[in-house]
């Protein structure tokens, strides 16, 4: 039987990921003062955040179409569908809905809509799992239940340099905002359930990144079977020592290294890092 994976646009693959995998790309689209980006192959992620660094009023974001994803799902007759976490965009119910259209034309498909209850480097460490299992030669129903598995045990933590978006957009207090600016303190969050939460702080994001990478055991357990995805966005040289901290501690089976597309770039900013494991 032929799979076929499909994301929106805030799993963060690389484009050699992108063309082994076959995975399908559902673009999400982006806002700064009238000016859309569409969050694809062609949108430059650089010039957008200079977009935004200079504007005043909040970048939108806007979730694919049902008939952005029914177009997605042509082809393959056994699809997974990988979205942002319903609790932070509307990209899952776009998908489950695109589903139900797309099925009533097409009752011989299966097609399974995961959410990530996560997001970037989350959605990239689940497109690399059904890839995974679909080597393995597992069936639809085999893929679905481990995959769902993986997800709830999954763990997600990021640091940001700036917070502007996420307190403008409701997901994080004007408070914590204020005080991690003023303070010079990084927040390390996390996802929990798919929601955002604070899970501690660290002045500096090198002593933040000694804390993100000392929670691993914590967070995850034993990660000796386990893969760890790093996103960045222009951050390269910090995921690099995320990388070399995580290998001198822990013994993670499988390390990916990513850089964020438009619409992780949108909430991340330069400098942010994004943690799956």
């Amino acid at each position: 039987m032929a799979y076929k994976i499909v994301a929106d646009s805030s799993c963060d693959i690389t484009d050699k990921m992108k063309a082994e995998m076959k995975i399908t790309l559902v673009p999400l689209t982006l806002e700064v003062d009238g000016e859309f980006f569409v969050d694809d192959e062609t949108m430059n992620v650089e010039a957008f955040l200079q977009r935004q660094s200079t504007s005043k009023s909040i970048s939108k974001s806007a979730c694919p179409s049902p008939e952005a994803y029914m177009k997605s799902f042509q082809g393959e007759e056994e699809i997974f569908c990988i979205t942002l976490s319903s609790k932070l965009s509307g990209s899952y119910a776009s998908a489950v809905l695109a589903r139900d259209l797309y099925l009533e034309e097409n009752p011989f498909k299966n097609i399974h809509i995961f959410d990530s209850k996560s997001a970037s480097a989350g959605q990239v460490a689940i497109a690399l799992k059904i890839y995974e299992l679909i080597k393995a030669e597992r069936s639809f129903k085999e893929i679905v239940e481990t995959v769902e598995q993986y997800i709830d045990e999954m763990n997600t933590v990021f640091v940001l340099q700036k917070l502007d978006n996420l307190e403008k957009s409701g997901r994080l207090s004007l408070l914590q905002s204020k005080i991690a600016s003023v303070l010079n303190i990084n927040l390390i969050l996390g996802a929990n359930d798919g929601e955002i939460e604070l899970l501690q702080k660290a002045r500096g994001v090198k002593k933040a990144i000694d804390k993100m990478v000392a929670m691993m055991a914590d967070l995850g357990g034993n990660v000796s079977d386990k893969r760890l995805v790093v996103a960045h966005c222009q951050a390269a040289e910090y995921a690099k020592l995320v990388v070399d901290k995580a290998r001198e501690q822990y013994d993670f089976r499988d390390i990916v290294v990513v850089a964020t597309r438009g619409l992780s770039s949108n909430y991340a900013n330069a400098g942010g890092l994004i943690l799956a494991y």
